[in-house]
This record gives structure tokens, sequence and C-alpha cells, in this order.
């Protein structure tokens, strides 16, 4: 990479299984390359969990279930100026969008509870009680893609995307020309 100003980069994982930060770290010794042009901010990479300061680029990966998670994507698109929803949990919502087949009755988010915690025949239930707890996050009506609650830059597919993926498109945001991106790096078919 040419000599470019350092960006700051902040990495977050809402409702998914954390596989686009695994797939970050497979991009392996690349990784101490590219942080002579990124510095991390808020990351589980890092173990930051609040900004401290504005960033140029966010990473999401996962959607939106619950109301933690909108809270940190819309903290996100407020503190990053390019928002990129990364991995396929992001952009249309993954597995846990599964949940929003769930139509059948006038409380939708009720029977999926009931299903999840009392008549599953996997689950051990013995008070058939649904967990309530104030600190637990409350649950939304459905599951939604990033893009559904605010403004994404940029969509990497992928479950997940591997770590070349994330790499040429972190190479190519850093220098300021993501038009340069392969389309047949990022289209799957």
């Amino acid at each position: 990479m040419a000599e470019i100003k350092k960006k700051r980069m902040a990495t977050t994982s809402l409702a998914g299984c954390f596989g686009c930060h695994m797939s970050l770290l497979d991009i392996d010794e690349r990784l101490i390359d590219l942080l002579q042009y990124v510095e991390f901010d808020r990351s589980p990479l890092n173990d930051l969990k609040v900004f401290t300061h504005r960033c140029d680029i966010g990473f999401v990966e996962g959607g939106c279930c619950n109301e933690e998670n909108v809270h940190t994507l819309r903290e996100f698109r407020k503190n990053c100026d390019v928002l990129v929803a990364v991995g396929q949990c992001a952009i249309m919502g993954g597995l846990p969008v599964m949940r929003n087949a769930i139509m059948h009755s006038d409380d939708p988010l009720k029977e999926c509870l009931e299903e999840a915690y009392i008549d599953s025949p996997y689950t051990r239930n013995e008070t058939q009680g649904i967990p309530s707890d104030p600190v637990l996050p409350l649950l939304l009506d459905k599951v939604y893609a990033c893009y559904e609650v605010v403004k994404i830059d940029y969509q990497i597919p992928g479950c997940p995307p591997s770590g070349d993926v994330l790499f040429q498109t972190l190479t190519a945001l850093i220098l300021g020309k993501p038009e340069d991106l392969p389309g047949e790096l990022i289209r799957y078919d």
C-alpha cells in the first residue's frame, strides 16, 4: 500500500455467530501489515466497548433481534463515516431471521418464545417459564437486517466472507477506492 494516513476502524457483532470476526482474523499475517494503516477503536478485537474517537470505517456483523442490537447499530452509524454490513446475518438476517417465519398467531414473538422455552421436545423447563429478567434486552417483533435500521454504505456477502475478501475490501476502503473491488470477489452465485 502507498503512504496514507492511518484510518480508524470499529467492529461489532450483533445477532450472529461471530464468524465474520473469525474471518477478519483469517487475514493472518496480513493483519500485521494492515495495522500500519488501521487503528482499531471499539471492537471485540481489542476489547474496547465504547467509541473513543470518530471512525472512518465500521464493520458490523449480525442482524438486529433485540433493542441492544438496534442501539449498537445506531451508535455505529453515528460514529462511523463508512458503515459496512459484513456477512449474511447483517445483510439479510442470516439464520436468526428464521424466527420471522413464525407468523401463525397474533403474537409471533410469544409463539417463538414458547416454542424455544416450553414446547420444544429438546427443552427441559420444569417451571414452564419464559425468561423475563429486566436485565435481558427487549426482543424485537422480528429480526431485522442492518439496512432496515440504518443506512449501510457497503455489503460484503458470505457466511462468513473469507479473510481474503475482507482484506481486499479493507484495502480498497483504506485507499479510498472501493470501486476497485473486482465483482467476482464479492459475488456469490
